[in-house]
């Protein structure tokens, strides 16, 4: 029964640690379509520096909920949505229809 529950308690750890990995590739990810989108002429250069400054901030969001262990539902939540909500942002930035 012991070794049952310890077993239980090391696949919940596993599976917070590979939920937080999934952020990080997550933020990898979409970091590298606002810098081919920069490159590509779709962002200005004010657009590309506010995606970058919510990068950075969510960044640090996942630093800061990872620094215990444990990241509880709310914050994965909350780190979720600012990640949707910067995808949003990027998606309309690329086709504001403005010449560069």
């Amino acid at each position: 029964m012991k070794s049952f529950l310890i077993a239980m308690l090391i696949s919940l750890a596993s599976a917070h640690i590979s939920h937080a990995q999934d952020f990080k590739s997550e933020l990898k990810k979409l970091d590298s379509e606002i810098k081919a989108a920069y490159k590509n002429k779709k962002l200005t250069e004010l657009e590309y520096s506010k995606l970058q400054r919510e990068q950075d901030v969510i960044q640090a969001t996942i630093e800061k909920a990872q620094a215990d262990d444990i990241m509880t539902p709310d914050e994965k939540n909350k780190i979720h949505s600012t990640i949707i909500r910067s995808k949003k942002r990027l998606a309309k930035y690329k086709t504001n229809r403005e010449i560069y």
